[in-house]
Formats: C-alpha cells, structure tokens, sequence
C-alpha cells in the first residue's frame, strides 16, 4: 500500500490537511527548500534530515549550498510520489522546524536560523 502511487491531487490534499504548505510537487517527487542562516547551519539541518531518512530506510536526495537546503523526496521503486514521501516529508517538517513552546523550560535559540 504504501508503495502505490499518488497522484497530484491525492498529494497536493494530503499536503494540504497536513499544513506541509513549503513542501511543493516538482516532477515526480516532493521538494522542500530551507533558508539558512549559514554553512553551519545548512549542515546542522543536512545532518538532522540525514538521520530522520536513514531512521525510516527511506532516502531523500539532498542539496546543501551556504545558506539553503534543498530535500528531493520520491519513491524511485514506484516511478513517483507515495505515502513513504508524504509521511517523510511530514516528519522532516516537525523535527526540523521544531522549537520550544513559549514559556516551556528550554528557551530555543532567539533568531530564525532555519525557514
């Protein structure tokens, strides 16, 4: 089942009830571009993406440069988008874009770092 592929509509919904509003459908995969702050950074969030990929045995193609990460999602096996992409894009968007709840005992970093 979660090899079956999705098509546009059937993605841009679930993309949709998911709030995965950054994720776009780009050929036959779904791409996410993140805006760094710096190379640091952009590796910090390479490294993180890297470890939520190899977690669910589901690989992204990622381009790193200085300030922006690019993360090509897409089932090759399946010629396109499935349920595998859309769960991993939707589990790079938590852990990444995560940050402490106002008031909460961690503080988070006090400037935008990742967008």
């Amino acid at each position: 089942m979660s090899d079956v592929l999705l098509d546009h509509d059937q993605v841009r919904a679930l993309l949709d009830e998911a709030g995965l509003t950054a994720w776009k459908v780009v050929e036959n995969a779904l791409e996410r571009t993140f805006a760094t702050e710096g190379w640091p950074t952009s590796l910090l969030l390479t490294n993180a993406i890297g470890y939520i990929c190899e977690a669910a045995w589901h690989h992204a193609d990622i381009h790193v440069s200085y300030n922006r990460v690019v993360v090509h999602l897409t089932t090759h096996s399946a010629g396109g988008i499935t349920m595998k992409d859309v769960e991993l894009a939707r589990k790079i968007e938590e852990i990444t874009m995560w940050r402490p709840a106002e008031g909460a005992a961690l503080s988070g970093i006090q400037r935008p770092f990742v967008s």
